[in-house]
């Protein structure tokens, strides 16, 4: 059995083999602290796919207070992950700053 594929022989991979792939495992350690918040869900999932790119597994729950099925996709959520990545999570969430900019 070949431990590579063969041109047309790929496998298709599922979206969360895809997404487990880009994770990477120093940041995946610890419990789940809050890095963000959303004003919805489509809001979230972009913040996920941000840290994802850096590699850095995320979750959103519903705020405290708007966790009613009845809102869909609308009301606040928390993005979470894990303590070991919750430093990089920050700094890949913090808009660079101008180059005429000081700090």
């Amino acid at each position: 059995m070949p431990l590579v594929y063969l041109p047309g022989s790929e496998r298709e991979t599922s979206e969360r083999q895809r997404r487990a792939r880009k994770i990477k495992p120093q940041y995946a350690e610890g419990r789940l602290v809050k890095v963000a918040y959303a004003n919805n869900q489509p809001e979230a999932e972009l913040i996920e796919a941000l840290l994802l790119e850096e590699g850095i597994p995320s979750m959103m729950r519903r705020s405290g207070g708007f966790d009613v099925p009845d809102f869909l996709a609308a009301g606040p959520r928390d993005v979470l992950v894990p303590e070991s990545g919750a430093e990089a999570a920050r700094e890949a969430l913090t808009p660079p700053a101008e180059a005429g900019e000081r700090l």
